[in-house]
């Protein structure tokens, strides 16, 4: 038996190559961005409605921003704050949020917490001054909550509690 035929030919090392290099670049091209992400095509959102602590004139990419930001600092998803109307279903059979709504307990409470939160920063931390001379920072959710709902009890260490042991180093 010879051996030769069992070689392949070199069209077919060749096309081989080419079809793995082919398929190499097509799955290291990057995705098209989607909509609304940077580069991707622009999203049109909708200006909100019942906005109760938040300015009347506030647009919906700004809204969107917004709730991500108190999202990231609560560590939750849209559907905590905002309800599912059965009655008005996505492209995938899901039921949309009906953001305007009141009817969840938790868009009260963040509504409270809210006002608190710009209470703090405007009668309080924007009065403070650091050592350079700059505003102090403004609280978030995030400096409570610390990605977490319901934001951990804090415990004194037992370093710094009334006659506990000095701070290693003082």
């Amino acid at each position: 038996m010879k051996l030769t035929c069992l070689a392949p030919s070199a069209a077919g090392v060749a096309f081989l190559t080419a079809t793995m290099f082919a398929a190499t670049a097509v799955a290291q091209a990057p995705q098209a961005p989607m909509e609304g992400e940077p580069g991707g095509p622009p999203h049109h959102y909708p200006m909100p409605k019942n906005l109760k602590v938040l300015p009347k004139n506030t647009n919906g990419e700004q809204i969107r921003k917004i709730m991500h930001g108190w999202a990231g600092g609560l560590g939750v998803h849209c559907d905590t704050c905002h309800q599912e109307d059965p009655h008005n279903l996505g492209p995938d059979g899901k039921p949309r949020l009906d953001f305007p709504s009141d009817a969840k307990q938790q868009k009260l409470i963040a509504r409270r917490m809210y006002k608190m939160v710009q209470g703090i920063n405007t009668e309080y931390i924007s009065k403070l001054k650091t050592k350079e001379g700059d505003p102090a920072q403004h609280v978030t959710c995030g400096t409570c909550h610390r990605g977490h709902l319901d934001p951990e009890p804090y415990v004194i260490p037992p370093e710094h509690r009334p006659g506990g042991a000095p701070a290693q180093g003082n």
